[in-house]
């Protein structure tokens, strides 16, 4: 069977598996409504108690429902779309398939560690499956020797470079600014810690996300050719992941919680990585997009 056939087949189960998990996670109600909860640090933490993340915290659960309107409604059509496209055998199309797969590996990595067990942890299973070996066989596709040679002397490897740099540092701080104090004046746990058993976000971020986006970053800088191909999938994630942050924002201030300066924020890195992932894109060359 040929790559693009089961890449074809992958991308098509995750779109499925995707819009049943997501819709079900917007539209699904019912259960014992909201609750007060003890946790075993001994905070009262307020459960959500409807639909299929109500054993999840009430402040966490609309972020979650956020997340999924824009995995329905942005990342699906874009997973399709750009499927399409790269059968084709648009390079351009490709960086954005991978991308849009990274989106889907990291997001159901989360809600497979996050997501308080419910009946569709096999869908997340699945999900977190399918788009790992997709996204593997899209990136093996691009390929990298040749790479460099496929983008345009005057691209601005500098600027997107420079910015994963930045965004990693900034939100790297951002971590450790909730995650050191407590260790230092002995309390040990954040308060944003509620009822879960550690800080999922925090330390996928810290340990494994970050560190890739500085190192394309670096690499990109430098024209190598694991930053031309690292450099613009991760950009494409980081647009998806920040639309999807930016949606978790708006959703927190509709539920009446405090989000300056995150509001302001979060929309810049978002437009800045969609600047960057469009003028690396663009200065592909003709005969390879």
């Amino acid at each position: 069977m040929q790559r693009n056939t089961i890449l074809s087949i992958l991308v098509l189960c995750i779109a499925i598996a995707a819009i049943i998990a997501a819709s079900t996670g917007i539209f699904s109600s019912g259960g014992p409504g909201p609750h007060d909860f003890t946790s075993i640090h001994g905070k009262v933490v307020k459960i959500y108690g409807k639909g299929i993340y109500q054993n999840m915290s009430a402040e966490l659960v609309p972020q979650g429902i956020a997340q999924d309107y824009v995995t329905l409604f942005i990342a699906v059509p874009l997973l399709i779309v750009s499927l399409l496209i790269t059968l084709k055998g648009s390079l351009r199309a490709r960086f954005v398939l991978s991308g849009v797969l990274g989106y889907f590996l990291v997001t159901y990595m989360f809600y497979i560690a996050m997501a308080a067990f419910n009946p569709f942890f096999l869908v997340y299973a699945f999900l977190l499956g399918t788009s790992f070996f997709a996204l593997s066989l899209s990136l093996i596709s691009i390929g990298v020797d040749n790479l460099p040679a496929s983008f345009r002397p005057g691209a601005p490897v500098k600027f997107a470079g420079g910015f994963l740099i930045f965004n990693a540092i900034v939100i790297a701080l951002l971590w450790l600014s909730i995650v050191v104090p407590p260790l230092l004046d002995g309390s040990i746990y954040p308060s944003s810690l509620d009822h879960y058993t550690t800080l999922i976000v925090q330390g996928f971020d810290l340990g494994l996300l970050l560190p890739l986006a500085a190192v394309s970053g670096i690499l990109l800088i430098r024209r190598r050719p694991w930053g031309f191909l690292i450099g613009p999938v991760y950009l494409i994630f980081l647009s998806l992941l920040m639309s999807a942050l930016v949606a978790k924002i708006i959703a927190m201030g509709l539920q009446g919680y405090n989000i300056i300066p995150a509001v302001f924020i979060i929309p810049v890195f978002a437009l800045v990585s969609m600047l960057c992932s469009y003028l690396l894109l663009s200065n592909i060359s003709r005969s390879t997009k």
